[in-house]
């Protein structure tokens, strides 16, 4: 490239950015790459994969709707009065969490079958065993058939966790990975929604000594899994994953085809580029790479340990147990502390789960990629944490508002709808913050050889909480009262601000091969200064399009590169220390 080209070129692209600096815009610019690679074929993948997190949606919904009808409380044994409080408890928190159990096998199956299937086969087998699941609940005439029928929907729910992220991590531009990711984590409160809508609809309009009341809302189950193994028959399967296993002509193609560009377009050449020099460099250290090899680098190499305990493990820790979960599965019991009776308390879930709805889809296409990972988090989790200290300052003083016959003075009515209102902004700090990074930073983080065991070994660890979460809360509300608990999350949600804050690095926008140089940061500066230390240098991110002139040009600034790395080079450890506190 000649040196007056590349001044033009140059001069461009500071013009460009010049101008993005200026103008506020709800949404990310991708201005760097060729229109085309966004298209109905990458969007049908996307949708497919993306779409697959409404099967713990509907799991969640209908499982608490269900235990709120009066059908399927007489016929599991939920309104027998000759069972104790804590008895209850119990029951209630077993139907709930087995799912949850059934979901850790799932996402320990998932680090066999995400690699050796495949993403797209992985994805119909799951199909086939949720539908499965879901038979076996619906005709479930006991206890016990119903724990083996939820027990084995979690073995597929389990696995959705890993397959949807991790294919859509691997298919989508780097500008758009957050929101392509967020699509499975919203796809989870369509799933709430439409089951709380369902719930509602025949609890208002079907007798109670019906089975109906109960069995209509799983209908939606055999709907969502039917639509996913349906489009996956015309889904491509991940590029990453064909280089991966040395189907390289299938890679290209699947590329081509999820870019709508030709193999020689100087786009498809550098990502395949990328994907390729990862893919030797993982070859050639990872030859006989065993399972136990795999724990080990996870506990043993400080970049890849920093990735798998501090950002994806606690991620799962503190956002399990901030409340949100517990708010999502003992929805109507929460609503009826705030003074709710009847009929109404299933209306005022579909309430909620509209909102957490809109809010997932608001934060996915507006917020994630826009604002980035750290700052979605900082908003977030300040929302859920004073909403939910709010309800629990309302369930210390006014505990009564549960009790049969008592009447609500006009303070304390006014009191309950704003308790009410707090469940609902709750719901919207959930899905801005932890709902939006729990399944995508997982996906994104993990060299390609660790990606799906990486990702699944976090998933275990989610349902692992998930499980302990849901059996917990009944008896938490008992044992630390019922303000008790919610001032519990509130506490979790405190320290959560800071670890967001300290340890959490901005890789919004950057491609998955550039996420090393980040990782191999001293551990104290990988979340504050990650970003700004380690630019992406990959060769997408070093491919500019220009719309105006109809081409792709490279862009290699040569000379602030050299310098930074100069930079870097000559500074003493103390000199770093110094200026990045």
């Amino acid at each position: 490239m000649s040196i007056e080209k590349l001044n033009n070129v140059v001069a461009v692209s500071s013009q460009v950015e010049e101008k993005q600096k200026v103008k506020f815009r709800w949404r990310v610019a991708d201005d760097h790459s060729p229109k085309e690679i966004y298209n109905k074929t990458l969007f049908l993948s996307v949708l497919v994969f993306g779409i697959l997190g409404a099967a713990r949606g509907t799991d969640e919904g209908t499982v608490a709707g269900a235990m709120h009808q009066p059908s399927f409380k007489h016929l599991f044994g939920l309104s027998d009065k000759s069972k104790s409080e804590h008895e209850i408890a119990d029951l209630k928190s077993n139907i709930a969490a087995m799912v949850q159990l059934g979901s850790v096998g799932g996402a320990i199956l998932a680090m066999y079958t995400v690699d050796k299937l495949g993403r797209v086969r992985a994805v119909q087998q799951v199909c086939v065993i949720w539908i499965i699941g879901a038979i076996i609940q619906m005709t479930s005439r006991n206890v016990g058939q119903l724990y083996a029928g939820r027990l084995i929907e979690g073995f597929a729910i389990g696995q959705t966790t890993t397959i949807g992220p991790t294919y859509m991590s691997e298919v989508a531009p780097p500008a758009y990975r957050g929101l392509f990711g967020c699509l499975f984590s919203g796809a989870v409160y369509l799933g709430i929604f439409l089951s709380y809508s369902v719930n509602y609809a025949t609890a208002k309009h079907m007798s109670g000594s019906t089975n109906s009341q109960w069995m209509i809302p799983l209908c939606l189950k055999f709907i969502f899994s039917g639509f996913v193994f349906i489009g996956s028959l015309f889904s491509y399967e991940s590029p990453r994953w064909l280089l991966k296993v040395g189907k390289n002509d299938r890679a290209l193609k699947s590329l081509c085809k999820l870019r709508q560009l030709p193999p020689d377009h100087p786009y498809i050449v550098g990502e395949i580029n990328d994907i390729n020099e990862q893919v030797f460099a993982e070859r050639e250290a990872t030859s006989n790479y065993s399972v136990w090899q795999k724990f080990r680098d996870l506990v043993t190499v400080k970049s890849i340990s920093y990735r798998f305990f501090v950002i994806g493990f606690m991620s799962q820790l503190l956002g399990q147990w901030s409340g949100a979960n517990a708010i999502t599965i003992y929805a109507g019991d929460l609503f009826s502390y705030a003074g709710i009776k009847g009929v109404e308390v299933m209306k005022m879930t579909v309430i909620l789960g509209v909102i957490k709805f809109c809010s997932a889809y608001f934060s996915a296409f507006f917020i994630i990629d826009f604002l980035g990972r750290r700052k979605a988090l900082y908003i977030g989790i300040t929302i859920q944490m004073i909403s939910i200290l709010f309800f629990a300052i309302f369930l210390q003083i006014v505990p009564h508002a549960t009790e049969e016959g008592w009447t609500l003075s006009p303070s304390e009515k006014a009191a309950s709808k704003a308790a009410m209102a707090a469940l609902y902004i709750s719901g919207i700090g959930w899905t801005m913050g932890f709902n939006s990074v729990q399944y995508l930073l997982g996906s994104e983080i993990f060299p390609l050889k660790l990606r799906s065991f990486g990702q699944s070994l976090i998933m275990v660890f989610h349902f692992a909480n998930q499980y302990g979460n849901s059996k917990a809360v009944p008896k938490m509300l008992i044992s630390l009262k019922k303000y008790g608990a919610f001032y519990f999350f509130t506490v979790v949600c405190a320290m959560s601000l800071f670890w967001s804050w300290f340890f959490i690095p901005e890789i919004s926008g950057r491609s998955l091969e550039s996420m090393e140089e980040v990782f191999n940061l001293p551990w104290y500066l990988v979340g504050r200064k990650g970003a700004i230390l380690c630019p992406d240098t990959s060769a997408v991110g070093k491919i500019t399009h220009l719309a105006d002139r109809g081409s792709v040009e490279i862009l290699e600034d040569l000379e602030r590169q050299k310098g930074e790395e100069e930079l870097l080079e000559n500074a003493s450890d103390e000199d770093k220390n110094n200026k990045y506190k």
